[in-house]
């Protein structure tokens, strides 16, 4: 029989008759996700890559890229270990047109020299896919993969592998016949593909700093308008990045030392003097030149007016966004100018590679801002 409390118990306290209750089992916890974690591994993997693309312009710079002549993706990464491993690696090289009719005379010194800088890009690029296949797997393992993002991750790994593959593609044209570099259009998919990678890497950074409910109550205050300019934006940009691989791949940038004209002119003559015709456009350093030049002045218009038009928006995040690749670009077309001025000497070449890779960044974040804007608090009317 349940005793009777009096009125002046004090509540909560136990009577002699009651027993404690036992203390509910803990709920088996799930394991949480790891965005943050993920992203700051995607961040590594951003580096890298920018400075994969950047020794892969030096490379390119000192003629260095083809004193490797085979692709040994697992034992090539360790280097000649004696005269004797060196003495037959320059043999190979040797044999190479380019070896045979620009670097007749070349000693075993300075071919040492140019086989470092190879080698280097190479071995850049093996870190790359080890850090993302030891990432990659850490987190699989551990179910800290947030639900949906296991395919994006893999098509990261799988855009690494193809440039792998497509580098050695580039390299063996240069090779074998009368090529003494690389094909141009080869070096253009090279440094094509490496953008898209990066372009996917910022992309996922971004959206791996919010939560999938703050992503989907950004989405809801999303500027279509915004969306379609940074679009523009893009696609020129990435233009706008071949057309420089294909001026880096025939020396162009060394030619006309001059700005704003070209050998005195708007446009510059020769431009359609090979035959057939689009061999102007793959070969011509006139033509690629002068073409580079324009789509690099389309890219800042482009940005001032997507800015201007940004500026109009309510959304602060938008209007930020949008001023960052238009100053970025003045600077871009500013180290332009100095890379035809200086004929492309390496560490102005470098830096213009590398604002690219800035400017590219900007653009595709500015597009993110304009999909998911960052929540924004209303101070006053």
């Amino acid at each position: 029989m349940k005793k009777t409390r009096s009125i002046f118990e004090e509540v909560g306290a136990e009577t002699p008759a009651e027993a404690p209750r036992p203390a509910p089992a803990p709920a088996r916890s799930r394991p949480r996700h790891a965005r943050g974690a993920i992203a700051v591994w995607l961040s590594i993997l951003f580096v890298l890559v920018a400075l994969m693309i950047a020794v892969g312009g030096l490379t390119r710079l000192t003629d260095s890229g083809l004193s490797i002549t085979e692709w040994k993706p697992v034992t090539g990464a360790l280097p000649p270990m004696d005269e004797a491993a060196w003495t037959a690696e320059f043999d190979k090289y040797k044999a190479t047109p380019q070896a045979e009719i620009v670097n007749p005379e070349m000693t075993l010194a300075a071919f040492k020299s140019i086989y470092w800088w190879e080698w280097g890009h190479r071995q850049l690029g093996r870190t790359i896919g080890l850090v993302w296949a030891v990432g990659f797997l850490w987190f699989l393992v551990r179910r800290r993969i947030p639900p949906g993002w296991t395919p994006r991750l893999l098509f990261v790994g799988l855009l690494g592998g193809i440039q792998g593959a497509v580098g050695w593609w580039m390299v063996a044209s240069g090779l074998t016949g009368a090529m003494t570099s690389v094909a141009s259009y080869r070096l253009a998919i090279h440094l094509g593909i490496a953008f898209v990678i990066l372009g996917t890497l910022t992309w996922y950074i971004l959206a791996l700093r919010r939560t999938e409910s703050e992503l989907l109550q950004a989405r809801r205050q999303r500027s279509g308008p915004m969306m379609r300019w940074g679009t523009a934006l893009v696609c020129l940009a990435f233009l706008q990045v071949i057309l420089g691989a294909l001026v880096a791949g025939i020396d162009a940038g060394r030619n006309f030392p001059e700005w704003p004209l070209m050998a005195g002119q708007i446009a510059p003559p020769g431009m359609f003097d090979l035959e057939p015709l689009w061999r102007n456009f793959l070969e011509n350093p006139a033509t690629t030149q002068f073409i580079h030049r324009c789509v690099g002045y389309l890219v800042l218009i482009l940005a001032l007016v997507a800015w201007l038009r940004a500026r109009r928006s309510a959304l602060a995040s938008i209007r930020k966004a949008y001023a960052a690749p238009f100053h970025m670009g003045l600077l871009q077309v500013a180290l332009g100018v100095a890379t035809v001025l200086t004929a492309a000497q390496p560490h102005v070449a470098i830096t213009h590679q590398i604002g690219a890779i800035a400017l590219f960044a900007l653009i595709v974040r500015a597009r993110f801002t304009a999909l998911y804007p960052a929540a924004q608090k209303i101070a006053r009317a």
